[in-house]
């Protein structure tokens, strides 16, 4: 059974439709990789998936359990949404770090406000997933102390703290110098091998092509193709996703 099932999702802002019915899976420790131009509904995808926006119409089911339906949106009382968003860890483009805090107050906050564990144990795990990222020498640092990709990387081990069944990123690198773009990919790509469940919504094609099991391609609120990374980069059919890798001055092989 799928850990991620997600059908028929739709969602607009106003008259303008972003969704137009999204459909796909996910397995257990597997990679998605989700490319696409800008406004193509990335973004707006991964927040309904995290209960940050609210679909319109369609189900998302996390173990075979349906945590969403769209048509009982309105009924989902606030217990119930932090309940689901549990099921996911969001890690943002800017980081979002709480500046008054130090690393390891900015990894333990969220566990200890929900009292997931104890704090001993909370601490004790924090610990382990900041030197996971690389970051011990750093465990007391604040935010304005650290550089771009330390920053993400504090936000990655605070997105693993909560334990989420799925991982997702939001363009994970986009507010990143270059060369600080492959410290982050590099601590994603070791996620992979400790059977990490992610949804990562990059322009980073390379790696997308390096890491991902499957790839989505967007356009215009709609998945215009799907499969695994050879089908996609190396020999996409459908038009669109042939002109938009067509900007990219990579060869695929």
């Amino acid at each position: 059974m799928a850990i991620l099932q997600v059908k028929n999702i739709k969602k607009r802002f106003g008259k303008t439709e972003v969704l137009k019915g999204i459909d796909f899976q996910l397995e257990k420790g597997e990679v998605l990789s989700i490319i696409g131009s800008s406004g193509s509904g990335k973004t707006t995808l991964l927040r309904c998936l995290n209960f940050l926006e609210f679909a319109e119409e369609g189900t998302i089911s996390v173990d075979g359990e349906v945590i969403f339906d769209g048509k009982a949106r309105k009924s989902l009382k606030d217990a119930e949404i932090r309940k689901n968003r549990l099921h996911f860890g969001l890690v943002f483009q800017n980081f979002n770090l709480f500046p008054q805090y130090n690393v390891l107050r900015n990894v333990t906050l969220a566990p200890n406000m929900l009292k997931i564990d104890t704090p001993e144990n909370i601490e004790k795990h924090a610990r382990e997933l900041i030197e996971r990222v690389g970051l011990t020498d750093r465990i007391e640092h604040y935010p304005c102390q650290l550089s771009g990709g330390q920053k993400q990387r504090v936000a990655i081990a605070r997105a693993l703290a909560m334990n989420p069944d799925i991982l997702c990123f939001d363009e994970p690198t986009s507010a990143l110098d270059p060369e600080l773009t492959g410290e982050v990919l590099n601590v994603i790509k070791s996620l992979k091998s400790s059977d990490s469940t992610m949804i990562v919504v990059t322009h980073e094609i390379e790696f997308a092509r390096d890491v991902a099991d499957k790839i989505i391609f967007m356009d215009e609120g709609v998945i215009a193709e799907e499969g695994t990374p050879e089908q996609v980069i190396g020999n996409p059919k459908n038009p669109r996703t042939q002109a938009f890798l067509s900007r990219f001055n990579q060869t695929f092989a």
